[in-house]
C-alpha cells in the first residue's frame, strides 16, 4: 500500500472502530443495568441490546446509495451526527422505552456502507482487500476492546456515563473523518444505473450477506445472556478479568491463519472452518455455563477466534463481487444484513431467555450457525465465476 492508502484505510478503520465501540460498549453491562429502568422485561432488555440493528438495516441502503450521488464524506458526517443525538438519548432515559428509542436513533446513523465504499474508492484495486480486512478487524477490535474495558468503565461512570462517552466517540470520529481521510475525486450526481440492481441479484453477494446476518445474530444474542453467567461467578466489575486473557488469546490465535484470508484458494477453507469453530463454541456454551469459569473462558476463547477471523473475511468477499461503480450499494446491502442480525440477536435472544432459559439461546446460535455452514457449501461462495 502507499502511504496515502496506508492513512487513509487505518483512519476509516479508526473511525468504524469508535462509531462499533459505542454500539458494542454497553453489550457487557447492559443486560446487568436494566434493572434500574421502568418498564424492563428480558425480552425489552434484549431489544434494546439490538434496536440499532433494526434501523441500521434499514438505512444503510439509503445511505450507501446517497453517498453513490452526493458523496461519501457529507454522508458519513451526517451518520455520526445522528449517533451522538441517539447517545444523548439513551444518557438521559430512565425507562427501557426511552434506552430503546435511543439504541435505535444511534442505529439511524447508518454509515456502515458509506464507510466501506469510501475505502474503495481511495485504494487500488490489487490493495483493496487489504484496506477492508482493515475495516472488517476493527469490528472484532472495537468489540474485543468494549468487553474488556466495559465493566471497569461502568464501574466508574455508570451506563448513562458510558452513552455519554459514546456519542463524544461519535464527534471524534467526525473530526478523524473530516482532517485525516482524503476527499475523492468529485463525480456528477447520477441516477441508479443497472448495475446496482444487479448488486441484488448477485448469488455470491447474496451468500456473503446471509453469512455476516447469520454471524451477528449470534453474537448480539450471547450478549444478552452471557453477562448474567459470568456474574454467577465474578461481581460485574470483575468481567474483564475473563474477557482480556480470552480475547488477546483469541487474537493470537487468529493471526497465523488471517496472513492466508489473501489467498483465494484458502479462502474457503477457512470460512468453513471459521463457521465450524464458531457451531462447536455455541454448543459447548450449553453446558460449559453450569461447570465453572474455566469452562466459559476456553468457549468463549473458542467463539472470539472463529468470530475475529470472520469479521475480517467477509468484507473483502463483498469488495472482491461487488460491481466497481456500485460499491456504495453493495456495501449497503451488507452492512443491512450484519445490522439485521444484530437486531435479530437480540430480540430473539430477549425472547428465548425470558420464555425458555439462557441454555436455548446457545442452542439458538448453534443451530443459526449449522444453518450458515450449509448455506457455505453451495457453489456460491466460489470465487470462480
Amino acid at each position: 500500500m502507499t502511504p496515502t492508502e496506508r492513512r487513509t484505510s487505518s483512519a476509516l478503520a479508526l473511525i468504524f472502530s469508535l462509531r462499533m465501540l459505542g454500539l458494542f460498549l454497553v453489550l457487557p453491562v447492559f443486560a446487568l443495568y436494566a434493572d434500574q429502568l421502568s418498564g424492563v422485561t428480558p425480552t425489552l432488555v434484549g431489544v434494546a441490546i439490538g434496536v440499532y440493528g433494526l434501523t441500521q438495516a434499514i438505512l444503510q441502503i439509503p445511505f450507501g446509495m446517497l453517498s453513490d450521488r452526493f458523496g461519501r464524506k457529507p454522508v458519513i458526517g451526517l451518520g455520526l451526527l445522528i449517533f451522538a443525538a441517539g447517545s444523548a438519548v439513551a444518557a438521559v432515559s430512565t425507562s427501557i422505552y426511552g434506552v430503546i428509542f435511543g439504541r435505535a436513533l444511534q442505529g439511524a446513523g447508518a454509515i456502515a456502507g458509506p464507510v466501506m465504499a469510501l475505502a474503495s474508492d481511495l485504494t487500488r484495486e490489487e490493495q483493496r482487500t487489504k484496506a477492508m480486512a482493515m475495516i472488517g478487524m476493527s469490528i472484532g477490535l472495537s468489540f474485543a476492546i468494549a468487553i474488556i474495558a466495559a465493566p471497569t468503565i461502568e464501574h466508574w461512570i455508570g451506563v448513562p456515563g458510558m452513552f455519554w462517552l459514546i456519542g463524544a466517540l461519535a464527534i471524534v470520529g467526525m473530526g478523524v473523518l473530516f482532517t485525516v481521510v482524503p476527499t475523492p475525486a468529485k463525480t456528477e450526481p447520477r441516477d441508479i444505473l443497472p448495475s446496482e440492481h444487479d448488486v441484488y441479484q448477485n448469488k455470491k453477494l447474496r451468500q456473503i450477506n446471509l453469512g455476516i446476518l447469520c454471524l451477528h445474530t449470534i453474537l448480539t444474542a450471547n450478549w444478552v445472556v452471557v453477562p448474567l453467567e459470568l456474574n454467577v461467578y465474578l461481581p460485574r466489575p470483575d468481567h474483564g478479568l475473563v474477557y482480556l486473557p480470552v480475547v488477546l488469546l483469541s487474537i493470537a490465535a487468529m493471526i497465523p491463519l488471517l496472513t492466508r484470508v489473501r489467498k483465494p484458494k484458502q479462502q474457503m477453507p477457512i470460512l468453513l472452518g471459521s463457521i465450524a469453530l464458531l457451531g462447536l463454541a455455541e454448543t459447548l456454551l450449553i453446558p460449559a455455563t453450569g461447570i465453572n469459569l474455566w469452562a466459559i473462558g476456553i468457549v468463549l476463547f473458542l467463539f472470539f477466534t472463529a468470530f475475529n477471523l470472520l469479521e475480517a473475511l467477509l468484507p473483502s468477499l463483498v469488495s472482491t463481487h461487488a460491481p466497481i461503480e456500485a460499491k456504495g450499494a453493495a456495501m449497503g446491502m451488507y452492512s443491512t444484513s450484519q445490522f439485521l442480525g444484530a437486531f435479530l440477536g437480540g430480540a430473539l435472544g430477549g425472547w428465548i431467555h425470558e420464555h425458555v432459559g439462557i441454555p436455548g439461546v446457545f442452542v439458538m446460535g448453534s443451530v443459526v450457525a449449522g444453518f450458515w455452514f450449509l448455506s457455505v457449501l453451495k457453489p456460491e461462495y466460489s470465487n470462480k465465476d
